[in-house]
């Protein structure tokens, strides 16, 4: 609920703020790669994807959009048992600010669909902070993707590499 009021703060300031509309709308497209942390990471050693996006330039600071992809954390075998990839497909919101001409902070807000037999999916967030590069056209970005269960969450901290299209 936090993370709704916050993004309600930041759109409604932004819009008043600027009166001057850029247009960086586009649509965005990658793979991301990295190694999950926290609960699960003795059951699972690394990460790949595939992110999407499309999004809106509302101001000179600001985009918005929805962002979409799929997430697979390979399971290990250990000793006494092996455990099935963690697959996750995101539905999501998803904000930009540009501080600065080439660089964005930001996140994406949703549900994280649990792709694999006994996945319930659940809430979804991923922070990230991200670098144009050239010329615009591609982003390189670093994020920690979360998936709060009802009981557990699931985590990885991913870089990744988007072009914009």
């Amino acid at each position: 609920m936090r993370a709704f009021v916050f993004l309600f703060i930041i759109i409604s300031t932004s819009l008043s703020l600027q009166a001057q509309r850029v247009d960086r709308t586009n649509f965005r497209a990658g793979i991301h790669g990295g190694l999950v942390v926290g609960d699960f990471s003795e059951a699972y050693s690394f990460v790949l994807g595939l992110d999407v996006y499309h999004h809106w330039g509302v101001s000179k600071a600001l985009d918005l959009g929805i962002a979409t992809g799929f997430s697979n954390a390979f399971g290990e075998t250990q000793e006494s048992s092996s455990f099935d990839n963690a697959q996750f497909l995101p539905v999501a919101g998803s904000l930009r600010i540009y501080p600065t001409s080439g660089f964005k902070i930001g996140g994406d807000v949703g549900y994280a669909v649990g792709i694999n037999k006994g996945n319930d999916g659940g809430f979804y967030y991923r922070p990230s902070i991200g670098i144009d590069m050239n010329g615009g056209t591609k982003e390189f970005n670093i994020s920690y993707f979360a998936v709060n269960g009802d009981t557990t969450t699931y985590a990885s901290v991913l870089a990744g590499f988007l072009i914009l299209f």
